[in-house]
């Protein structure tokens, strides 16, 4: 969880940031006995004594269950203008700040399932969705490709990439190259929505729970993964719904498949 901008968390009607959000949850836990650690887990090794290993920058810790929780990120266009605008017009949400787009003309860079739906989802706010795809035809399904298509307010623009996330203090436009023909041109557009997909950060946990081919944790419905007494939760697991609230009721899932599993070792 980062320092933008939350917007749909139940209880906070007027939004609140990433960083405060998960300080007051961090808070919370406290208060009833919990013990944290501020370091980086490199690894997690299996024990012969069915323990696990947690190996950090600071040193080996012991478990006998775990809760992986370490999230993904976003895969970015690393370009000019990105980090800069961030929560000012660059978004990797839709679903969270597609309503701030209302009556405005966005963009949305991508061309699979997850760019069309997101595409889709702002075309119910924004007055234009530009569609930029660096091929001349969709990735995604051909039932979201057929609605993408006929939906009036959205626009494809094909063969084409950005180079620049142009603004000030808010974004204003995109310059984009056509990948055919070298040509620059721009998108006068109030927001523009990245979605080419994301990193797990789950490659440190490979040797010892099973991951699907996009490096995400396989679990089933109580969380629990390919391991015995190791649990996954949030981004970092197979069909999330990438949103806080989910990784929330994940989280409680997990912590009571956890204390089932450590009861019946006793």
């Amino acid at each position: 969880m980062n320092a933008r901008q939350v917007d749909n968390y139940p209880g906070f009607p007027q939004g609140i940031s990433g960083f405060e959000l998960a300080s007051l949850m961090h808070e919370q836990a406290i208060q009833y006995g919990l013990e944290t650690i501020n370091t980086t887990v490199t690894a997690i090794n299996i024990k012969p004594e069915g323990k696990y290993s947690i190996i950090t920058a600071d040193g080996k810790f012991e478990a006998e269950a775990v809760i992986i929780a370490a999230g993904s990120e976003y895969r970015k266009l690393e370009v000019p203008g990105e980090e800069e605008l961030l929560g000012r017009g660059v978004s990797y949400c839709a679903t969270c700040d597609g309503f701030l787009f209302r009556d405005l003309d966005v963009a949305i860079v991508g061309g699979g399932d997850t760019a069309i739906t997101d595409a889709l989802e702002l075309s119910e706010h924004a007055s234009k969705v530009y569609i930029v795809h660096r091929r001349d035809q969709l990735r995604a399904g051909q039932i979201l490709k057929k609605k993408a298509l006929e939906r009036t307010k959205m626009e494809p623009v094909w063969n084409t990439v950005v180079e620049e996330i142009i603004g000030d203090n808010k974004v204003s436009g995109l310059k984009v190259r056509n990948v055919k023909t070298g040509e620059i041109t721009k998108l006068e557009v109030a927001g523009v929505f990245v979605a080419i997909g994301f990193e797990p950060n789950s490659q440190c946990f490979a040797n010892v729970v099973e991951l699907d081919e996009a490096g995400l944790i396989k679990t089933d419905e109580l969380m629990a993964t390919s391991a015995p007494g190791i649990f996954a939760v949030g981004d970092i697991r197979k069909n999330s719904p990438r949103q806080v609230a989910g990784a929330v009721g994940d989280g409680a899932t997990a912590a009571l498949s956890a204390f089932k599993y450590l009861r019946e070792r006793i």
